[in-house]
């Protein structure tokens, strides 16, 4: 009788110890779920993506994908992703680098001796155009203007600007910089940028649903862009007299699950081998926020390194990040920008608070 005592408590405790650590070790998801469940439309418009371990945990949409006319979005809806393209640009650069193409610490003259702007081309560097300390602005085109067509066309806004600062000496945001890298992209590989990347980054990740428009395309299941001025205005207006092509800087359109691809390529050395991925991850500089790689945000603010990179403009704000340490990729794009304080911003804070301690 005692031996059937003894076996009754150790099974108790063995399934009590069982219990415990599995509710351990799915607290996240536990979590998460409960988060995503009483998330409401009014509160966020978008769609959300949850993996770990590379594999999919959750995906959800909501709110509208056209607000006039109540078309909802859908877990597979095509987002502008507008800088989240940057992480594109970049790969495509360090690929060029990586076959001995091109280097990183010469004038960018050696690739593009047209190049109209002298001081830019004797002076501004590559890796000085990937870390935003080239000194190049983050001058555009306002409007939706159709003229611009080719990589060259964003070029021809901006070339004759003079620099903020001597190249390398300190950082500003310069989404000029990656329209260079373009046109290098293009000289370099002998294609234009939008069919190098579509070659080698879409095909290879399997991004079937990653696309650069026109503005006045026509597409399939693509979600309208709202903007409430970043939170500055309580009526939302549409988005489209701010939008431009899709160039080197900015304004792809992508689903949840390419760009969950395009991470797991990234991470797993299928689109630049494992050293220059790692150069890639190194934090190079100190930006506003967090440290930057090549093209890439590197967070080290809170108990673990966030890797990826935000899309925001009017009506339009993404987020890709890989916390690196428990292995979660989480991917949120939506078509309606805030200030920081609702919409996308807190869904984002809510996974980097969970899965990274940001108090």
């Amino acid at each position: 009788m005692k031996e059937i005592y003894k076996l009754s408590f150790l099974i108790c405790v063995f399934l009590l110890t069982f219990s415990v650590n599995g509710q351990s070790k799915n607290s996240y998801e536990l979590k998460i779920e409960s988060f995503l469940n009483n998330l409401t439309k009014d509160e966020f418009s978008g769609t959300i993506l949850v993996a770990h371990n590379d594999k999919i945990l959750d995906k959800r949409a909501y709110g509208f994908a056209n607000i006039e006319y109540q078309v909802k979005n859908n877990v597979d809806t095509k987002f502008n992703i507008a800088s989240i393209t940057k992480m594109f640009t970049a790969v495509a650069t360090l690929q060029l680098y990586e076959q001995g193409k091109l280097e990183l610490n010469v004038p960018i003259g050696k690739y593009l001796p047209n190049y109209p702007n002298k001081t830019i081309k004797e002076s501004v560097t590559i890796h000085q155009l990937l870390t935003h300390t080239s000194g190049t602005n983050n001058n555009f085109p306002e409007g939706n203007s159709l003229k611009y067509k080719k990589v060259s066309d964003f070029a021809d806004f901006f070339v004759n600007d003079t620099l903020l600062f001597k190249p390398g000496i300190e950082y500003s945001y310069s989404g000029s910089g990656f329209v260079v890298l373009g046109l290098i992209i293009e000289k370099v590989s002998g294609k234009s940028y939008y069919e190098y990347v579509d070659e080698h980054i879409f095909k290879p990740a399997n991004m079937t649903n990653t696309v650069a428009l026109e503005v006045d395309s026509i597409v399939k299941n693509k979600a309208s862009g709202y903007t409430s001025t970043f939170g500055e205005s309580k009526t939302l207006r549409k988005n489209e007299y701010y939008l431009m092509k899709t160039m080197p800087a900015g304004f792809h359109y992508s689903t949840l699950e390419d760009l969950f691809n395009f991470s797991k390529a990234l991470r797993h050395y299928q689109l630049l081998n494992k050293k220059t991925t790692e150069l890639m991850f190194k934090p190079k500089v100190k930006g506003y926020n967090t440290h930057l790689g090549y093209g890439i945000d590197v967070d080290n603010r809170y108990n673990q390194t966030i890797l990826g990179h935000s899309g925001g403009w009017y009506g339009i704000h993404t987020e890709l990040m890989d916390f690196m340490d428990d292995d979660y990729t989480i991917v949120i794009l939506s078509n309606i920008d805030d200030g920081g304080k609702k919409g996308a911003s807190i869904v984002a804070d809510f996974f980097k608070e969970l899965i990274a301690d940001k108090k």
